[in-house]
């Protein structure tokens, strides 16, 4: 037996859990259930983080690029967007786009996340030329670049299918696809907080045509606003679904509602302790995506830390220049050090591996700790 339980309801799933059987809606519901004991649910995930994934805690050395806030959607979610006229409004040159992509070099980084808003006054080529011009210059910094929202803006722009988009970012120089764009799937909610995006059969149809293409994808959920419990585990269960039929999936990110500046400010944002069944519910229903992130960004560094606990294994990287989250009111810092990542992961009683966008091992070296190779790939259990 895994633990000693004082729940009888939990045994059924305790008995899944063990033999590595698939989790049911119902299931997610009630280990989504407040009266379900949290340490229960947390040392089940545990069980299945450390069968998948041992002791290992990764991390990553890594750059945002946000080349613009301007944005032709209004989501009712996000302090990030600006309009056209606003002081806080900008779109970077390609000076800047350079600059960062030095930085990142500079600093050791491997990847440099890219995302942004949908400029109304920017051609698509204005967001290809950037990848391409970021890939000519820092060819060994892997780009991760565009949401599936993302891609379906090009597609309105271009008239052009999903699959040449993604074909011409790839050669283009894009390496892997962000997972951002998910917020919660069902219709109930996703048409109150973000009505005229991309809908669910659009960011699946995305991540899908990537996968079939050979581009691995991370996937995300927002929680912690209008939606509930059904919403997140049917979201969970969609992703499961496509990840059975492509396997595409990296790594999953459960992101948590923050309320500052947003249209939904009078909701108060998720609790640690929802934070942390949440990572953990995940990580149980999703049996066929091999990690789970901690966006420390997002969660703050004390939560990341104790979700390792609970099926999270990985901590994202050092985040230079994220926006997005701090627009909307986090107070983490803008950045973490390398030796504070791995100081948080070593205090979790955890093994630190620094990896690269698609995991692998990196190493370094200890020299020169900006200059690092690929090593193997990491892989330990099911």
């Amino acid at each position: 037996m895994l633990i000693q339980s004082t729940s009888p309801s939990l045994k059924n799933i305790r008995d899944k859990v063990e033999a590595g059987k698939r989790l049911s809606l119902d299931d997610g519901l009630l280990l989504s259930d407040e009266k379900t004991p949290l340490h229960e649910v947390g040392a089940l995930a545990n069980f299945v983080r450390e069968r998948k994934n041992g002791n290992y805690a990764y991390y990553n050395i890594n750059t945002h690029l946000n080349a613009t806030n301007i944005c032709v959607y209004r989501c009712t979610f996000c302090a990030f967007r600006s309009d056209l006229r606003e002081a806080k409004g900008y779109a970077m040159d390609d000076a800047q786009v350079i600059a960062r992509g030095q930085e990142a070099v500079d600093n050791g980084c491997t990847e440099l996340h890219i995302v942004g808003g949908l400029h109304h006054q920017r051609k698509y080529e204005w967001y290809l030329e950037l990848v391409r011009l970021l890939h000519t210059n820092f060819p060994d910094l892997h780009l991760k670049a565009w949401t599936a929202v993302e891609i379906n803006w090009f597609e309105f722009l271009t008239k052009k299918s999903v699959r040449t988009i993604l074909e011409e970012m790839r050669e283009a120089g894009m390496g892997s696809m962000p997972g951002g764009g998910a917020e919660i799937f069902h219709p109930e909610v996703r048409s109150r907080i973000c009505e005229h995006k991309a809908d669910a059969s659009k960011w699946f149809e995305v991540h899908r045509t990537a996968h079939q293409m050979g581009v691995k994808t991370n996937c995300t959920m927002l929680y912690g606003h209008i939606e509930n419990a059904y919403h997140r585990i049917d979201h969970l269960i969609r992703l499961r679904e496509l990840q059975d039929e492509t396997n595409g999936f990296q790594v999953f990110i459960p992101l948590a509602f923050h309320p500052e500046n947003t249209g939904l400010s009078h909701i108060k944002k998720p609790s640690s302790l929802m934070d942390l069944r949440v990572m953990a519910v995940s990580r149980l229903m999703l049996d066929n995506i091999p990690h789970m992130k901690a966006y420390w960004i997002m969660l703050g560094i004390g939560t990341a830390q104790a979700a390792l606990a609970y099926g999270a294994d990985d901590l994202d990287g050092t985040v230079r220049h994220e926006l997005i989250y701090h627009d909307a009111g986090a107070t983490t810092p803008e950045l973490l050090t390398v030796d504070q990542i791995r100081r948080l992961i070593v205090e979790a009683g955890r093994e630190p591996v620094e990896r690269d966008t698609v995991y692998n091992r990196i190493e370094r070296d200890p020299a020169n700790p900006s200059k690092w190779f690929l090593g193997e790939p990491i892989t330990v259990g099911a």
